[in-house]
């Protein structure tokens, strides 16, 4: 049609104009900022001055949320594109990928004092070093498994599509390393015994991350839903306990989303197993 219009439904629904594919970019371009703020504040963290890690876990904080706006503006103003998908993904990358990999072994290795056994703090630092890049690359074959999927199935119950996503999202994977670094307000791991529960947790998030279990994706909430006023409500509450409380409710969040997807996974094994001996028994 001349006028840029398009019917849908019986009824003309005009295109969104150019700029407005810009805003959604915006919000990307942001998350990558923060990112990128996170890694040279990361840089600059030590024994000495351990603000820098606190500054930035935050700023990865403030980036998961940059990183929801842009897909929401983008389906509230029909502009989704290809090109904002593959930029998003690129951000995600540095910013999810890369940034908290880095932050995690300087927070959680690099800053090991002395031990009374060398050979040991070395090690650490080693395998603290491959474990951060294996989250990484987890999280970039997240990424890339996430944007050549069309409808995945779950391992665990919930029918695919909007509602679940099929491994941890890797915002979430930042969300847990950012949530236990600004808990311990930037402190750095001292001792090497919590350096290996350190190591457990990394390791762990990244089989989270390429797994087939199902976590929450929260895309069905939407400021056009039933309540509307009751869910402003609710978001605006939760967002003022964060600014009051972040230490506290920043690693609830992230764990109780962590722990929710392997919660989801263990009833669906339990109740598997209790369907398989009731048909065994009938037989």
């Amino acid at each position: 049609m001349a006028d840029g219009a398009q019917v849908e439904g019986g009824k003309g629904r005009r295109q969104p104009s150019r700029g407005m594919y810009v805003l959604p970019s915006l919000f990307t371009a942001g998350n990558m900022a923060a990112g990128y703020y996170a890694i040279t504040q990361s840089i600059q963290g030590s024994m000495a001055d351990q603000s820098y890690f606190d500054r930035a876990a935050l700023a990865l904080g403030i980036a998961v949320l940059f990183d929801g706006l842009d897909g929401i503006i983008a389906r509230m103003t029909n502009t989704a594109s290809d090109f904002g998908k593959e930029l998003d993904s690129l951000a995600d990358v540095i910013t999810f990928g890369v940034a908290p990999s880095l932050l995690a072994y300087l927070w959680g290795f690099r800053m090991l004092p002395e031990l009374e056994h060398p050979q040991l703090r070395g090690q650490l630092i080693h395998i603290g070093i491959f474990v951060c890049f294996i989250f990484l690359i987890c999280g970039a074959s997240r990424l890339a498994r996430f944007n050549i999927s069309i409808n995945p199935q779950p391992r665990n119950p919930g029918r695919p599509g909007k509602k679940y996503f099929v491994g941890m999202p890797i915002p979430a994977g930042a969300g847990v390393i950012c949530s236990v670094i600004h808990f311990q307000r930037g402190s750095p791991i001292d001792n090497p015994w919590i350096a290996s529960v350190w190591l457990c947790l990394l390791l762990f998030t990244s089989f989270l991350m390429v797994s087939n279990w199902r976590f929450w994706s929260a895309k069905e909430i939407t400021v056009g839903a039933r309540h509307p006023f009751q869910l402003v409500a609710v978001i605006a509450v939760i967002g003022a306990l964060i600014v009051l409380y972040s230490e506290y409710m920043l690693i609830i969040i992230a764990m109780a989303y962590l722990v929710s997807g392997v919660v989801a996974r263990l009833a669906y094994s339990w109740g598997r197993e209790r369907r398989h001996s009731s048909v065994g028994s009938r037989q």
